[in-house]
């Protein structure tokens, strides 16, 4: 069964970003093209007929507090329309976006500059580092616009800079620093006012390889510390396993499936998302309890002997590992939880994990 369309947020909380059944026309007659399709006229009739695009249709979703939600697609599918609605730098034409249970598009704009400032930072795939201003100033310019203190902006922004190991760069300028240090910079100047919600729209796609996935480590290292909400676009399928607790696939606009990692790579809802997955590597992703026979009661004896004395893995094993377990002893691997064995990997069903 495929992943649902959304998923709660963590028990006993409301979700840090919520949109439901969001959409996006542009175009002077959208509300008209919109009630079109959702008459069952499809998007390029209503194109025709009313002169407008569909950024965004029908998107709910919820993101839990702490969790690293990625939204990928291909170029024009949606995604980054979709994630500018959320600061309110693009209104929705229908439906609503929620941050922490307030509806964004009814904030004032003085209410919106102040959610904007002190609760999400922006990481975009191009910094547009101010060139004048040194690195310092870059970074503190969200808490100067704020009216904080020259002293404790700079303290914040020092410990930013410190935090994505670039201190002593301080007092250069952007033009003095490589791509992936100006890039480390962005991610500062958003972490330096401390927002609870990250939005980051293909940060690291422009950089080169090595460099590239050095940012993605060291992203990573960051969430786990500092626990930020963060909802991060990005058209690189291997970048969104690696990074997301969460993955929503758009095309064209809508939102063709919501999953782990591991769903969207074992249960594509279709065709499309199909594609996306055919080429992932699986070892680092599918996970023991996903491909093991569960059992109740006494395990069966395995291929390779008596249940007590035949190899095992905790059901978080990943496919990798159940693969160096198996080719050592030539035969079924037992899962177990903790002291107990709750399921069985035979060949068979380790050959078909691995032909995916």
């Amino acid at each position: 069964m495929a992943a649902p369309l959304s998923s709660p947020s963590d028990s006993g909380h409301s979700p840090a970003i919520e949109c439901r059944d969001l959409w996006k026309v542009f175009g002077d007659r959208s509300a008209d093209a919109m009630a079109a399709i959702q008459a069952g006229m499809d998007k390029e009739a209503a194109r025709d007929r009313f002169d407008c695009v569909v950024g965004v249709r029908s998107a709910t979703f919820s993101v839990a507090h702490g969790e690293i939600f990625c939204i990928m697609g291909l170029s024009g599918s949606g995604k980054s329309t979709l994630l500018r609605h959320v600061n309110g730098l693009i209104t929705p034409t229908a439906g609503e976006v929620l941050v922490d249970g307030q509806d964004v598009a009814s904030m004032a704009d003085a209410e919106l500059r102040e959610v904007r400032a002190s609760k999400i930072g922006m990481v975009f795939q191009h910094m547009a580092l101010w060139p004048h201003r040194t690195i310092i100033d870059n970074v503190a310019y969200g808490l100067e616009i704020r009216g904080v203190g020259r002293a404790e902006r700079k303290n914040a922004a020092m410990a930013a800079l410190d935090t994505m190991q670039l201190s002593g760069w301080d007092s250069h300028y952007p033009d003095q620093l490589s791509g992936g240090m100006q890039q480390r910079v962005g991610l500062a100047r958003a972490l330096c006012a401390d927002p609870d919600i990250l939005l980051m729209d293909e940060p690291f796609s422009a950089l080169d390889p090595l460099i590239r996935r050095q940012l993605q480590d060291q992203f990573l290292e960051l969430s786990t510390k500092m626990k930020k909400t963060t909802l991060f676009v990005t058209h690189d399928l291997d970048e969104a396993i690696r990074i997301g607790d969460r993955i929503a696939i758009m095309n064209a606009g809508e939102i063709v499936q919501i999953g782990t990692p591991e769903q969207i790579a074992m249960e594509p809802k279709d065709d499309y998302v199909a594609d996306f997955v055919e080429g992932i590597s699986r070892l680092h992703l599918v996970r023991a309890a996903s491909i093991m026979e569960s059992f109740d009661g006494p395990a069966p004896v395995p291929e390779n002997g008596d249940p007590a004395g035949a190899p095992s893995v905790g059901l978080d094993a990943d496919l990798d590992t159940v693969i160096s377990v198996a080719t050592k002893t030539g035969g079924s691997v037992l899962v177990v939880d903790g002291e107990r064995q709750v399921g069985l990997i035979t060949t068979e069903r380790l050959l078909k994990a691995i032909r995916g």
